[in-house]
């Protein structure tokens, strides 16, 4: 433990100096305020140019919303079939490639509900119906002096606009408090024949010409009316027509407009200020923005992919973005990787590893044992005991080593209860057996047990590592 303490004290001031210097670099990005000429129109932003109070009421108030973070091609899939309201808010942060335009469009021809609010949205975002083409002009352009989180500068000049037609979409709405910045919504058709249909009934119409476009081509600020009865809430949803049906016009301008597209509808209404969190309580802007958005069943999707909430940021790492906690981490992989590699190279000469002796004391004679059975050299191990077992009887006697058989023999006999003859024939049929004389295995341990016995019986017991190393042999 005491040899690793410094490098343990080691880490832990790495690690303190790598943080106070993470610290200290470390410089907040001050919030960017909210403003018209780049806005942020996510459900996340609670800032002037955000919707998360329209989604925060959708939610709190029943309505199945959700925000969607994943690529428009999912909703041609399992995943859109639930979904029956698609939003877009405003220019998104990334912009819309024509591929992922192909894929809304698809799902508003299957029977989708797209909802575009946008000033300028992109062309391909906004498919022909039939013979009639719409796009969006830009009126007026947001300057640097206007503070969207004042609506009286957002509105400054512009009146409170009424529905054109008692419609789904306006019903219950008296009026709209737009922003100064809203478009202007154009459709045309370059059809004759259905030209002349549509200015047929039309109570106003716009006799200019395309200066640019082609000769037969003209613009029309209002479709033709839809006679329904006095009273009656004409419900564009329902099939017809293909003509876009108006629902706001301001200064003979068109506001909100829908029209049909395959089994679906795009609903396109031209300032999102009606439904930022700046302009969603003024007049009627909240009731317009649920008509828009609810309908009897179905999700109702915020489009938050194009917001830059896509699923496939990861939101560990979206949670600590902006933070000096993903290089700290990162600093202290690196770190702990280059403890790893210096402690696996060798900074010095090599160094023979400790040999550890794990071998047991009676290994050699278990091993020696098992030769000897295997090779059947009974004399052999008759020999290793007889030799220890004749020592100790020469000294218990108190006689030489070298003396004769019998003389250790009438030693012994004289100082214990065992007969000189039987000491005797002990010790001549163990000197047989190792001068070769032929034994069995039986025979062999029969004549070890009784010189065994004999050690016993004398008190001729050795040591313990002995006695251990005699049991191991028997």
């Amino acid at each position: 433990m005491r040899q690793r303490l410094g490098v343990i004290i080691t880490i832990v001031v790495a690690i303190g100096v790598l943080i106070v210097i993470n610290s200290a670099a470390y410089v907040t990005k001050e919030e960017q305020q909210d403003s018209e000429l780049s806005p942020n129109r996510s459900t996340y932003n609670a800032g002037a140019t955000g919707t998360r109070a329209l989604y925060d009421f959708l939610s709190e108030s029943g309505y199945n919303v959700m925000r969607w973070r994943e690529t428009p091609d999912r909703l041609l899939g399992g995943s859109g079939e639930k979904i029956r309201t698609f939003v877009i808010v405003g220019t998104p942060r990334v912009s819309i490639e024509e591929e992922e335009a192909k894929s809304l469009v698809g799902w508003v021809e299957r029977g989708g509900r797209l909802v575009i609010i946008d000033r300028r949205p992109e062309d391909y975002l906004l498919p022909p119906s039939g013979d009639w083409r719409v796009t969006t002009e830009l009126l007026n352009f947001p300057g640097f002096g206007v503070d969207p989180a004042h609506p009286e500068q957002m509105t400054e000049g512009v009146e409170p606009i009424s529905p054109v037609l008692p419609t789904l979409l306006t019903r219950d709405v008296e009026s709209v408090m737009p922003s100064k910045f809203f478009s202007s919504i154009k459709f045309f058709t370059s059809n004759g024949k259905t030209k002349k249909e549509a200015n047929k009934g039309a109570t106003k119409a716009s006799d200019q010409s395309g200066s640019e476009g082609e000769a037969d081509d003209e613009y029309v600020d209002e479709p033709p009316p839809v006679n329904s009865g006095k009273g009656a809430i004409v419900d564009s949803s329902s099939g017809g027509s293909p003509a876009p049906v108006v629902h706001l016009t301001a200064a003979n301008t068109v506001v909100l407009l829908d029209y049909l597209h395959g089994k679906g509808r795009i609903i396109l209404l031209s300032d999102p200020f009606i439904v930022a969190n700046a302009g969603i309580g003024l007049r009627d802007n909240l009731q317009l923005a649920i008509n828009l958005l609810v309908t009897s069943d179905g999700l109702i999707a915020f489009d938050e992919f194009h917001q830059g909430r896509g699923a496939t940021h990861n939101p560990f790492v979206s949670y600590f973005e902006g933070t000096p906690v993903l290089a700290i981490c990162g600093q202290l992989v690196l770190l702990i990787l280059l403890v790893l590699w210096t402690r696996g190279r060798r900074f010095a000469r090599p160094l023979p590893l400790p040999q550890v002796d794990r071998r047991s004391s009676l290994e050699f004679v278990a091993s020696m044992a098992e030769l000897q059975q295997r090779a059947r050299a009974f004399d052999l191990a008759i020999e290793n005991i007889y030799s220890r077992t004749r020592r100790v009887l020469a000294r218990y006697a108190g006689v030489d080593y070298n003396s004769s058989r019998a003389q250790i023999a009438a030693r012994v006999a004289a100082r214990s209860k065992f007969s000189a003859h039987q000491v005797e024939t002990l010790m001549r049929q163990s000197e047989e057996a190792i001068n070769g004389e032929p034994i069995s295995e039986r025979q062999s341990i029969q004549l070890v047990k009784r010189l065994r016995e004999v050690e016993g019986a004398l008190g001729l017991r050795m040591r313990s590592r002995d006695v251990k190393q005699s049991g191991q042999n028997i």
